[in-house]
């Protein structure tokens, strides 16, 4: 491997997956996420333009970079995000976005002309009442209709779940039916520590407590699969089903060993750890006519082994932790 060209850290670890945040604004409101009170709005001039988006996209690629995610806040109100999906469906990686799946019912076809062939999909309950509660919108049976959408176009389907103790901890075994019949992945993510989302240590379901919830259900009617080396999550399925379900346990159980990711906020900002309570514009370096690719390279390797140096969370710590909301950083 040419280490020259590979994006590489002090521990080794290649970095080939940029995850880049088209917009902190969203169309849903998930507490665990963006604070009651909303984001402090912005002028437009502090975000990256569709071009500046796709010029810096394009020096991670000559870096090495082989994946890119679009995120947001929701990606697809991102104006002139067609047009940015589409140029970045030109280029020689795999393209891929989260969605929380309100609008993406209108970018069927935009994403087949780039390329995609799957995405990840927020959905927090099965049960409307409580979505709406969790989201603060009135968006269930929109959602719920383009996830059969996008199934019925071929999309592979990752649907991702926050579990908050005495939120929705109790639709475990609920998602994991839906796995049964229907040809999707359900991943479990331990619910994470940002600024204004009220985390707490008692809040969150850990990949202990999931699997033993899964055990005492199915016995053993399940069985693990074999991830790839990077893989944020672990995989299992239920004997005989069309779908699978997976844990990501970025708390308790982190995977920090085989990270290869690395984000791009909305505002140009470069994060090499999704806790990481540093950031380095590359935007403004960008517009300077500055070569960011010296940045990029400093900024990469000095990460930290894992949890962006933070320790083990807990309650006092995370009260000392300066991180944006998760809106703003881009899942």
């Amino acid at each position: 491997m040419d280490g020259k060209k590979h994006i590489v850290d002090k521990f080794g670890r290649v970095h080939d997956y940029l995850r880049i945040s088209l917009t902190e604004r969203c169309n849903l409101r998930c507490f665990y996420c963006m604070p009651e009170e909303g984001i402090q709005l912005r002028d437009k001039a502090e975000f990256m333009t569709a071009e500046e988006t796709l010029e810096i996209a394009k020096t991670f690629i000559s870096m090495g970079v082989k994946k890119i995610r679009l995120t947001g806040g929701e990606p697809l109100i991102k104006r002139n995000a067609e047009m940015i999906i589409k140029a970045l469906g030109q280029l020689p990686i795999e393209l891929t976005l989260t969605t929380n799946a309100v609008v993406v019912d209108r970018y069927i076809d935009v994403m087949k002309e780039a390329g995609i062939k799957s995405l990840n999909v927020s959905l927090d309950s099965l049960k409307e009442e409580r979505f709406n509660d969790i989201s603060r919108r009135g968006y269930f049976t929109r959602i719920f209709d383009n996830i059969a959408l996008l199934l019925d176009q071929g999309f592979d389907l990752k649907i991702n779940v926050v579990l908050i103790r005495g939120v929705n901890d109790d639709e475990i075994i609920d998602f994991i039916e839906w796995t049964r019949d229907t040809a999707l992945s359900v991943r479990f993510i331990e619910f994470m520590p940002f600024d204004g989302n009220q985390w707490n240590w008692d809040k969150k379901v850990s990949y202990n407590e999931i699997l033993s919830a899964v055990e005492s259900k199915f016995g053993d009617q399940f069985s693990k699969i074999e991830g790839k080396p990077n893989d944020t999550s672990r995989n299992f399925k239920l004997n005989g089903a069309k779908g699978s379900f997976g844990i990501i346990s970025t708390v308790t159980n982190p995977f920090c060993d085989t990270c290869n990711r690395i984000r791009l906020t909305a505002d140009g900002k470069i994060k090499n750890c999704l806790f990481s309570q540093s950031e380095t514009d590359l935007l403004t370096a960008h517009r300077n006519g500055q070569p960011i690719e010296p940045i990029i390279r400093e900024v990469m390797l000095s990460k930290e082994k894992e949890r962006g140096g933070n320790g083990q969370f807990d309650d006092e710590m995370v009260k000392s932790m300066k991180n944006r909301s998760m809106t703003t950083i881009g899942g």
